[in-house]
């Protein structure tokens, strides 16, 4: 602040977007850490998430749970950039609004979330991580059929032992009273083709923060994705699980300030 430049080159609007049955709520503690360093922050409900008043059996697709970001997206004057960011699954949300506004995406960042690639159908990462995640590792988490997909709901014991497990208690029972049913989507995005292009997701810079206590996605999975996108800007974040923004609040604003520094 002060310096004659911190207000037009270094100020950034950040686009916060939460994974699988959460909300804009879990950035509650990143969204003022990042706004008391000259930003603005958008944090945003996608469709059947959080206050969304969308219900999950009404959102069959990629697309129409991603509406409410590609709307923002779609709303922002034709010279702003924005610096996305995506957590776990929001890493698709974040992709399709980049394949879609690439010239809007200064940087595209994924905070141990999913990341596509451009050769292959866009459900192919997601059918990885299935494969490579026993069962047994869901815990109490329930799945069911909701029209054309499967839908999700994390149990207690998977959402403090495998995603929150470093996180304080009272982000546990919050999540615990807000968590909605999700779904991945899993069936839509087998079915589409060349959902991301070389021309647009691909043409937009891409960083990613790895979480390495991360539970729910396994650090070795965490740098497989990295390693299929092709991504070389990359930070790690030490004793973060999977809720780094809860558990690792500091650390995840200090990685998102120095990785926009990098792309004025």
């Amino acid at each position: 602040m002060g310096s004659e430049g911190s207000s037009l080159t270094e100020s950034k609007h950040y686009i916060l977007v939460h994974g699988a049955s959460h909300g804009a709520w879990c950035w509650y503690k990143i969204k003022p850490l990042l706004e008391s360093s000259g930003h603005k922050v958008t944090i945003l409900d996608l469709a059947a998430s959080g206050t969304n008043l969308k219900e999950i059996e009404d959102v069959d697709t990629l697309y129409q749970y991603s509406q409410p970001l590609l709307e923002v997206l779609e709303s922002l004057p034709p010279d702003e950039k924005v610096v996305l960011v995506g957590h776990s699954l929001g890493g698709l949300n974040i992709a399709l609004a980049m394949e879609r506004f690439a010239a809007k995406v200064q940087v595209g960042v994924f905070v141990t979330a999913v990341v596509p690639d451009v050769e292959h159908k866009p459900s192919y990462v997601l059918e990885k991580y299935s494969e490579g995640m026993p069962a047994a590792a869901w815990l109490d988490t329930e799945f069911g059929k909701c029209g054309n997909k499967t839908c999700v709901m994390f149990g207690r014991n998977f959402i403090s032992k495998m995603l929150y497990q470093l996180t304080p208690t009272q982000d546990v029972e919050l999540a615990m009273s807000l968590l909605r049913p999700g779904s991945l989507f899993i069936e839509d995005l087998s079915e589409q083709k060349n959902y991301f292009s070389q021309v647009g997701y691909g043409s937009v810079p891409r960083a990613f923060i790895v979480c390495n206590e991360d539970l729910g996605v396994p650090l070795e999975f965490q740098r497989w994705m990295i390693s299929n996108a092709g991504i070389s800007d990359v930070m790690e974040i030490n004793g973060a699980d999977h809720m780094v923004m809860l558990s690792k609040p500091q650390e995840l604003c200090d990685c998102l300030l120095k990785i926009v520094m990098k792309y004025p």
